[in-house]
C-alpha cells in the first residue's frame, strides 16, 4: 500500500492540487471491509471568489464542509439523481475543492450491471458514474479522508511520477465543463492517455 495523502499535503490552494491528485488513488472501503481502487484520472479545481464555486454566496448548511480544514470529502446531489464528490482543500474558514471526475478502476464492483461491465474503462468516467460505481452518497459527506475511514487517498506510484516527468504520460489543461459561470477558467485537468477520462479537449 502506498502511502496516505494526509490533511497537511491537501492544506494548499485547490488549483494547486487538482493536476496534483492526477495519478493519485481514491480507495473505498464498503461496510463489509470490501476494498475498492481507482487512479484518479479527472480533476476539476473550484476556489474563492469562483462563481462557479458553491460557496460563492457564503456558508450554507449544503457547503459548510468545504469552509473547513482540508482532508475531508464533500458530497453532493446534482439534479436529484447524481452524487460529485470532492476533496477539500486549502486553508481552515477558505472554501475550496477539487471534484474528482473520473478514475481507472482497479477492478469492476460486483455491484455494476452487465452492460456497463463491457465498457470496464467507462464505469467511473464521469463524477456521477465515479460515485455510483464506488456506492459514494451524501451519507459520505464531511467523511474524514483517511486510511481506515470509508474514503482515503493515496500518493502516485513512483512509476507513474516517473513516466509523466519523463513525457511518457500528459496531464492535459483545459476549461471545466458542464457550468454557466465561471466557463472561461481553466481548471480541468485529465490524463490524455487514459480511456476513463469523462470528455476529452
Amino acid at each position: 500500500m502506498r502511502a496516505g495523502i494526509d490533511a497537511t499535503w491537501l492544506s494548499r490552494p485547490s488549483t494547486v492540487l487538482a493536476p496534483e491528485l492526477i495519478g493519485c488513488t481514491l480507495v473505498r472501503q464498503m461496510p463489509d471491509g470490501t476494498i475498492l481502487r481507482g487512479m484518479i484520472v479527472e480533476t476539476e479545481a473550484y476556489a474563492p471568489d469562483d462563481p462557479a464555486m458553491h460557496a460563492y454566496s457564503g456558508r450554507t448548511t449544503r457547503n459548510q464542509v468545504m469552509f473547513g480544514a482540508a482532508g475531508k470529502a464533500y458530497v453532493y446531489l446534482i439534479y436529484g439523481m447524481y452524487h460529485c464528490f470532492n476533496v477539500v482543500t486549502d486553508q481552515d474558514g477558505v472554501a475550496s475543492a477539487v471534484l474528482l471526475r473520473a478514475l481507472e478502476l482497479e477492478q469492476v464492483p460486483i455491484w455494476v450491471d452487465h452492460k456497463a461491465k463491457l465498457k470496464p474503462h467507462r464505469i467511473a468516467a464521469g463524477p456521477g458514474k465515479l460515485c455510483r460505481a464506488l456506492k459514494i452518497d451524501l451519507t459520505l459527506n464531511a467523511t474524514l479522508l483517511q486510511f481506515g475511514q470509508p474514503l482515503w487517498l493515496e500518493h502516485r506510484h513512483p512509476e507513474f511520477q516517473q513516466q509523466l516527468e519523463q513525457g511518457n504520460l500528459t496531464l492535459i489543461q483545459t476549461t471545466r465543463i458542464g457550468l454557466t459561470k465561471g466557463v472561461d477558467l481553466p481548471w480541468r485537468w485529465y490524463l490524455f492517455n487514459s480511456q476513463a477520462v469523462s470528455k476529452k479537449g
